[in-house]
């Protein structure tokens, strides 16, 4: 099935899209006849009233007069029907992109999802190698407890889970995660194309081994990096050229953008500031109660 592109208001490329989405957009007044779209296979953007019996729209119209996409380096005819256009970069009011507080709190809606993921999916694990939370931990002897072979298997689950989770929601028709939907963003390329499987799995891997030859500190840096930079990219986006922004960058209705935290990112944050703050004055009674009680 061939896909489309279309230019829109501001003629920036728009797409790739399923013809039954061009459709969708016509019939709800988001294009019109005089829309310029673009398959492969055509010698040059042209007005969708000439191609609307190919898409199923009733009542061809005469053809409009020929127009042409204005990109700053317009490619001869033959290049653009050997290749897909490439998308025309909005300029940087056009693009809402993802800050320090929103990417926290898509983390920790993430973090929850992986951990019940990879939590549920060793329960098996536990019952075939007949492991117990006490020798999990090592509060029994090291000789009782699991053997290599269990430890092999559960950070395979705890390492590969996760990893198949991101580099699977990101590359998906979602773009996001399950957090970053929650939060309104999404993750794409450095030029607003969605990204692929492989790209969505080395960006992950990339942040998991700054966190691992940090020993966990790699985290904060990128926390800072965000906060930061100028389209607050992490350490991990520069390497593999990725941007998270807000769902409707990079679309048809860029004015539905938002710019403030939103509500479930304020939510989210503060739920998890009065959990830390509860399990820190927890702590604080503990400890005082030990030295207390000598």
């Amino acid at each position: 099935m061939n896909k489309w592109y279309y230019a829109d208001a501001q003629r920036r490329q728009i797409g790739p899209v399923p013809a039954s989405e061009l459709v969708q957009l016509h019939q709800a007044g988001q294009v019109d006849d005089a829309t310029l779209v673009w398959r492969e296979g055509l010698a040059n953007w042209q007005p969708l009233g000439t191609v609307r019996a190919e898409l199923g729209l009733e009542a061809p119209v005469p053809p409009a007069p020929e127009a042409a996409l204005p990109p700053a380096d317009a490619a001869a005819p033959a290049a653009m029907a050997a290749t897909a256009p490439a998308v025309l970069s909005p300029g940087a009011d056009d693009v809402v992109y993802a800050g320090l507080w929103k990417r926290v709190a898509a983390s920790l809606i993430d973090s929850l999802v992986t951990s019940t993921i990879t939590y549920a999916a060793a329960i098996p694990l536990f019952l075939v190698y007949g492991v117990s939370t006490t020798a999990l931990f090592g509060l029994r002897d090291l000789q009782d407890g699991p053997p290599l072979a269990f430890w092999a298997v559960y950070y395979l689950l705890a390492l590969g889970l996760p990893a198949l989770y991101f580099a699977w929601m990101h590359s998906s028709s979602t773009q996001a995660s399950l957090g970053k939907m929650a939060v309104g963003v999404k993750v794409v390329r450095g030029d607003g194309q969605p990204v692929g499987f492989g790209r969505a799995l080395l960006r992950y891997l990339a942040y998991l081994l700054i966190c691992m030859l940090t020993c966990g500190l790699g985290a904060l840096a990128s926390a800072l990096v965000v906060a930061f930079s100028a389209r607050k990219q992490a350490p991990h986006d520069m390497m593999c050229d990725t941007l998270v922004v807000d769902r409707w960058a990079f679309t048809p209705f860029p004015e539905r953008q938002q710019r403030g935290l939103g509500t479930v990112t304020i939510v989210v944050l503060a739920v998890f500031g009065l959990l830390t703050l509860g399990t820190l004055l927890v702590m604080g009674l503990v400890i005082g109660a030990l030295v207390a009680h000598g």
